[in-house]
């Protein structure tokens, strides 16, 4: 069954949205991605309600299944971190008002889901978005793209079960990157469950 998943990459001037269909053999297709823009010099309220409105439009037009949301982490800018705090939180609202469950994923966590290595940067994050959706091009801004990693690396951690890793001809169509998330899925697994 196709699993649709709406990607948010919280921002207060540019949040990043991203949908894409993940099929059960962990193959992907995109479906839509873009960047909701609020201004600076606007109001905070009103800024949140462009942020709420765009999500809300984003969520009628596409019928998402499920949503994947960063992780809010603590950094040196308080000011960013709040912006972001308050984007994420009218992004969760927006997605508990429609009976939406959210997967939260840490930067980190994306990265390894998509290139294979927790400390990748930005523009291998595109890449290789490009690359699993099969795009002529990374998607841009940075912020529709790593909207698109947030989305398939919740799809792919929700499609991980089982200790066969699936028929050889869905092992066949993982990219290198779904192929290392996957067996250091199981090796975490192997290691809190102990040898058997």
């Amino acid at each position: 069954m196709t699993l649709r998943v709406l990607g948010i990459d919280p921002g207060l001037t540019r949040c990043g949205v991203g949908v894409v269909d993940v099929e059960p053999d962990r193959s992907a297709r995109l479906v839509h991605y873009g960047v909701i823009r609020t201004p600076p010099e606007m109001e905070l309220e009103r800024r949140l309600l462009l942020i709420g409105e765009g999500i809300q439009a984003i969520i009628e037009e596409f019928a998402p299944t499920a949503v994947a949301l960063e992780r809010v982490f603590a950094q040196h800018n308080l000011r960013t971190v709040m912006g972001t705090a308050q984007a994420s939180g009218v992004a969760l609202h927006m997605a508990a008002a429609r009976g939406l469950r959210v997967g939260l994923h840490t930067p980190s966590e994306v990265k390894a889901a998509v290139t294979g290595y927790g400390t990748a940067d930005k523009k291998q994050v595109a890449t290789m978005v490009a690359r699993i959706l099969r795009l002529d091009a990374p998607p841009q801004p940075a912020d529709a793209a790593d909207a698109l990693a947030l989305a398939l690396c919740h799809a792919w951690r929700g499609s991980a079960g089982g200790s066969s890793g699936g028929t050889a001809a869905a092992q066949d169509a993982l990219t290198p990157a779904q192929r290392a998330w996957r067996a250091a899925e199981r090796s975490s697994a192997k290691k809190v469950g102990g040898p058997s």
